[in-house]
């Protein structure tokens, strides 16, 4: 039988293994798991992180060592006891990675669901890229209600995303939008974004929660991601039938 390697990208542990055992052990009984094998290592490598140097070991990676930039990941209860006025979860799908991408919001009112948002479709798009247009479109959204006097604070279960806007563009611009490693991917919109981050970075907060683990807003705007691969919608719209949370939930997730 031909040697495969697995890539979970949510599941207990998170990573690549290189034999079923191990990537079951993973993703068994655990809500929303997403993962799917590859034939050789650097096509599970890609599809992991967009060419991450991750090693198949047939055990979780191992942590890198820490640059001193690291990102907090929020708990359901965490998220649920953080005042702010408006909550914005964003989420981004990609069927497969690269493939058929979306991305979606979801917006909270004082603790309630407000609006679900979803579009940016591309059929040859990546999971990153759709992760960053949600993100962006979240933050479009938020210097509208800064203006209003809103306080906001937005949930993303990227740290790619996340990283990329607050904490890796700053170097990368003082370098003339290079890395020593190679070509910073999605460099246009990173740019777009991290000028926009600069105009609100002081009033807005960006906070990293997981996938597929219970954080309700987080689910759906995973969900709107499949609507807008569903519908292949380009144009980024509002969700106009009936805000049904259970309903939602039920529809496929990415």
């Amino acid at each position: 039988m031909a040697k495969k390697f697995y890539v979970v990208w949510a599941g207990k542990q998170p990573g690549i293994y290189t034999d079923w055992a191990s990537c079951k052990a993973q993703v068994d009984q655990f809500p929303g798991a997403r993962y799917k094998s590859f034939p050789t290592q650097a096509e599970a490598e890609a599809a992991y992180g967009g060419g991450t140097s991750s090693k198949p070991t047939g055990k979780a990676p191992a942590k890198k060592r820490s640059n001193g930039q690291t990102v907090k990941t929020y708990s359901a209860k965490e998220v649920d006891a953080l005042k702010a006025d408006i909550k914005i979860f964003t989420d981004g799908g990609c069927e497969p990675n690269p493939g058929k991408a979306g991305s979606g919001l979801a917006v909270y009112f004082c603790g309630e669901v407000a609006e679900l948002w979803y579009g940016l479709y591309n059929p040859n798009g990546t999971n990153n890229t759709a992760e960053l247009n949600a993100l962006h479109q979240a933050m479009l959204m938020a210097s509208k209600q800064l203006d209003r006097g809103r306080s906001v604070a937005i949930f993303c279960d990227s740290k790619y995303s996340i990283q990329c806007i607050t904490q890796w563009a700053a170097g990368w611009e003082k370098k003339g939008w290079k890395k020593p490693s190679g070509e910073i991917k999605n460099l246009e919109l990173i740019q777009t974004m991290y000028a926009l981050y600069q105009t609100i970075k002081g009033d807005i907060k960006i906070l990293h929660v997981n996938g597929h683990v219970g954080v309700e807003g987080n689910e759906l705007a995973d969900r709107m991601s499949i609507v807008a691969v569903d519908k292949k919608s380009k144009t980024f719209q509002r969700y106009t039938d009936p805000l049904d949370v259970p309903a939602i939930l039920a529809l496929r997730n990415g």
